[in-house]
Protein backbone atom coordinates (compact mmCIF):
# COMPACT_ATOMS: atom_id res chain seq x y z
CA UNK A 1 0.00 0.00 0.00
CA UNK A 2 3.04 1.93 0.63
CA UNK A 3 3.68 2.34 -3.27
CA UNK A 4 0.30 2.88 -4.25
CA UNK A 5 0.13 5.72 -2.28
CA UNK A 6 3.56 7.02 -3.42
CA UNK A 7 2.31 6.17 -6.71
CA UNK A 8 -0.80 8.49 -5.76
CA UNK A 9 1.25 10.89 -4.64
CA UNK A 10 3.76 11.60 -7.44
CA UNK A 11 1.12 11.63 -9.82
CA UNK A 12 -1.34 13.89 -8.91
CA UNK A 13 1.78 16.10 -7.67
CA UNK A 14 3.04 16.03 -11.27
CA UNK A 15 -0.38 16.52 -12.88
CA UNK A 16 -1.99 19.11 -10.93
CA UNK A 17 1.79 20.95 -11.51
CA UNK A 18 1.17 20.53 -15.24
CA UNK A 19 -2.82 21.28 -14.98
CA UNK A 20 -2.01 24.52 -13.33
CA UNK A 21 0.37 25.93 -15.77
CA UNK A 22 -1.59 24.79 -18.41
CA UNK A 23 -4.85 27.17 -17.05
CA UNK A 24 -2.95 30.01 -18.03
CA UNK A 25 -2.82 28.37 -21.48
CA UNK A 26 -6.19 29.95 -21.99
CA UNK A 27 -4.42 33.41 -22.00
CA UNK A 28 -2.42 32.52 -24.92
CA UNK A 29 -5.29 31.28 -26.56
CA UNK A 30 -6.97 34.25 -26.27
CA UNK A 31 -3.56 36.43 -27.51
CA UNK A 32 -3.45 35.07 -30.48
CA UNK A 33 -6.94 35.20 -31.50
CA UNK A 34 -7.01 39.06 -30.25
CA UNK A 35 -4.09 38.96 -32.51
CA UNK A 36 -6.19 37.61 -35.29
CA UNK A 37 -8.72 40.32 -34.59
CA UNK A 38 -6.29 43.66 -34.51
CA UNK A 39 -4.63 42.54 -37.44
CA UNK A 40 -8.20 42.43 -39.28
CA UNK A 41 -8.73 46.11 -38.54
CA UNK A 42 -5.07 46.59 -40.04
CA UNK A 43 -5.99 45.40 -43.55
CA UNK A 44 -3.13 42.85 -43.01
CA UNK A 45 -5.17 39.68 -41.61
CA UNK A 46 -2.65 36.66 -40.15
CA UNK A 47 -2.78 33.45 -41.76
CA UNK A 48 -1.19 31.67 -38.91
CA UNK A 49 -4.16 32.48 -36.01
CA UNK A 50 -6.29 30.13 -36.52
CA UNK A 51 -4.30 26.98 -36.88
CA UNK A 52 -2.20 28.46 -33.83
CA UNK A 53 -5.55 29.01 -31.73
CA UNK A 54 -6.17 25.53 -32.78
CA UNK A 55 -3.13 24.25 -31.60
CA UNK A 56 -2.92 26.17 -27.84
CA UNK A 57 -6.89 24.78 -27.34
CA UNK A 58 -5.21 21.08 -28.23
CA UNK A 59 -2.25 21.81 -25.74
CA UNK A 60 -4.59 23.32 -23.56
CA UNK A 61 -7.30 20.35 -23.86
CA UNK A 62 -4.85 17.27 -23.58
CA UNK A 63 -2.42 18.37 -21.30
CA UNK A 64 -4.95 19.72 -18.90
CA UNK A 65 -7.50 16.98 -18.71
CA UNK A 66 -5.41 14.64 -16.14
CA UNK A 67 -6.03 17.75 -14.19
CA UNK A 68 -9.16 17.59 -14.43
CA UNK A 69 -9.89 14.13 -14.13
CA UNK A 70 -8.18 14.46 -10.51
CA UNK A 71 -9.94 17.23 -9.25
CA UNK A 72 -13.49 15.09 -10.67
CA UNK A 73 -14.57 18.15 -13.34
CA UNK A 74 -15.20 15.49 -15.32
CA UNK A 75 -18.57 14.81 -17.12
CA UNK A 76 -20.20 12.24 -14.92
CA UNK A 77 -24.13 11.18 -13.94
CA UNK A 78 -24.40 12.98 -10.77
CA UNK A 79 -27.99 12.13 -10.74
CA UNK A 80 -27.42 8.34 -8.78
CA UNK A 81 -23.54 8.74 -8.08
CA UNK A 82 -23.77 11.55 -5.55
CA UNK A 83 -26.20 9.52 -3.43
CA UNK A 84 -24.51 6.00 -3.53
CA UNK A 85 -21.98 5.00 -0.33
CA UNK A 86 -18.52 5.42 -1.06
CA UNK A 87 -17.77 1.54 -1.26
CA UNK A 88 -20.30 1.58 -4.70
CA UNK A 89 -18.64 4.64 -6.05
CA UNK A 90 -15.14 2.96 -6.03
CA UNK A 91 -16.91 0.04 -7.34
CA UNK A 92 -18.21 1.83 -10.32
CA UNK A 93 -15.20 3.69 -10.57
CA UNK A 94 -13.13 0.66 -10.73
CA UNK A 95 -15.23 -0.58 -13.56
CA UNK A 96 -15.22 2.65 -15.68
CA UNK A 97 -11.26 3.31 -15.11
CA UNK A 98 -10.76 -0.06 -16.93
CA UNK A 99 -12.70 0.80 -19.67
CA UNK A 100 -11.33 4.39 -19.69
CA UNK A 101 -7.58 2.46 -20.02
CA UNK A 102 -8.54 0.14 -22.47
CA UNK A 103 -9.78 3.63 -24.50
CA UNK A 104 -6.56 5.58 -23.70
CA UNK A 105 -4.45 2.40 -24.79
CA UNK A 106 -5.92 2.47 -28.42
CA UNK A 107 -6.31 6.10 -28.50
CA UNK A 108 -2.35 6.29 -27.42
CA UNK A 109 -1.41 3.52 -29.99
CA UNK A 110 -3.10 5.61 -32.77
CA UNK A 111 -1.34 9.15 -31.91
CA UNK A 112 2.05 7.08 -32.11
CA UNK A 113 1.85 5.90 -35.22
CA UNK A 114 0.14 9.04 -36.72
CA UNK A 115 3.31 11.31 -34.78
CA UNK A 116 5.56 8.82 -36.60
CA UNK A 117 3.79 9.43 -39.79
CA UNK A 118 4.19 12.81 -39.07
CA UNK A 119 7.73 12.52 -38.77
CA UNK A 120 8.19 11.01 -41.98
CA UNK A 121 7.52 7.23 -41.49
CA UNK A 122 5.42 5.17 -43.94
CA UNK A 123 6.68 1.70 -43.17
CA UNK A 124 4.57 -0.71 -41.04
CA UNK A 125 6.05 -0.30 -37.87
CA UNK A 126 6.08 3.00 -36.60
CA UNK A 127 6.99 2.17 -32.72
CA UNK A 128 10.45 0.85 -33.77
CA UNK A 129 11.04 3.97 -36.11
CA UNK A 130 10.26 6.50 -32.84
CA UNK A 131 12.54 4.50 -30.67
CA UNK A 132 15.36 4.86 -33.33
CA UNK A 133 14.09 8.86 -33.35
CA UNK A 134 14.79 8.81 -29.77
CA UNK A 135 17.90 6.77 -29.72
CA UNK A 136 19.16 9.15 -32.84
CA UNK A 137 19.71 5.53 -35.02
CA UNK A 138 16.79 6.86 -37.77
CA UNK A 139 16.49 10.28 -39.22
CA UNK A 140 12.82 11.62 -40.34
CA UNK A 141 11.99 11.76 -43.47
CA UNK A 142 10.19 13.92 -45.51
CA UNK A 143 8.03 15.77 -42.43
CA UNK A 144 3.82 16.00 -42.85
CA UNK A 145 2.80 19.82 -42.75
CA UNK A 146 -0.63 20.87 -43.06
CA UNK A 147 -2.49 21.73 -45.98
CA UNK A 148 -3.34 25.68 -45.27
CA UNK A 149 -1.28 28.46 -46.08
CA UNK A 150 0.30 28.98 -43.34
CA UNK A 151 1.77 25.33 -43.49
CA UNK A 152 3.18 24.20 -40.13
CA UNK A 153 4.90 21.11 -39.57
CA UNK A 154 2.17 18.45 -37.56
CA UNK A 155 4.80 16.48 -35.60
CA UNK A 156 5.24 19.35 -32.44
CA UNK A 157 1.21 19.20 -31.97
CA UNK A 158 1.14 15.46 -32.49
CA UNK A 159 3.86 14.60 -29.92
CA UNK A 160 2.10 17.16 -27.21
CA UNK A 161 -0.98 14.78 -27.95
CA UNK A 162 0.84 11.71 -27.01
CA UNK A 163 2.51 13.83 -23.94
CA UNK A 164 -1.19 14.28 -22.70
CA UNK A 165 -2.40 10.77 -23.55
CA UNK A 166 0.57 9.16 -21.38
CA UNK A 167 -0.03 11.24 -18.93
CA UNK A 168 -3.84 10.55 -18.63
CA UNK A 169 -2.72 7.26 -18.39
CA UNK A 170 -0.66 7.73 -15.37
CA UNK A 171 -3.51 9.47 -13.90
CA UNK A 172 -6.16 6.65 -14.72
CA UNK A 173 -3.65 4.39 -12.73
CA UNK A 174 -3.84 6.70 -9.98
CA UNK A 175 -7.46 6.76 -10.08
CA UNK A 176 -7.48 3.10 -10.20
CA UNK A 177 -5.37 2.88 -6.78
CA UNK A 178 -7.24 5.32 -5.09
CA UNK A 179 -10.40 2.98 -5.93
CA UNK A 180 -8.70 0.24 -4.40
CA UNK A 181 -7.84 2.34 -1.51
CA UNK A 182 -11.41 3.32 -0.92
CA UNK A 183 -12.30 -0.55 -1.34
CA UNK A 184 -9.58 -1.67 1.23
CA UNK A 185 -11.54 0.98 3.83
CA UNK A 186 -8.69 3.20 4.01
CA UNK A 187 -8.47 7.12 3.83
CA UNK A 188 -7.52 8.40 0.49
CA UNK A 189 -6.28 12.43 0.37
Amino acid sequence: MIILRAYIAAIDWFNRTIGRLMMYGIFAMMAILLWSIISKFGDQPSLWTLEAAQFAMIAYFFLGGPYAVQMGSHVRMDLFYDNWSLKRKAITDLITVFCLLVYLGVLLWGALGSTAYSLGYFGSDPFSFLTGILTGTEEPGTMERSRTIWRPYMWPIKVVLCVGIVLMLLQAVSELFKDILRLRGEEVL
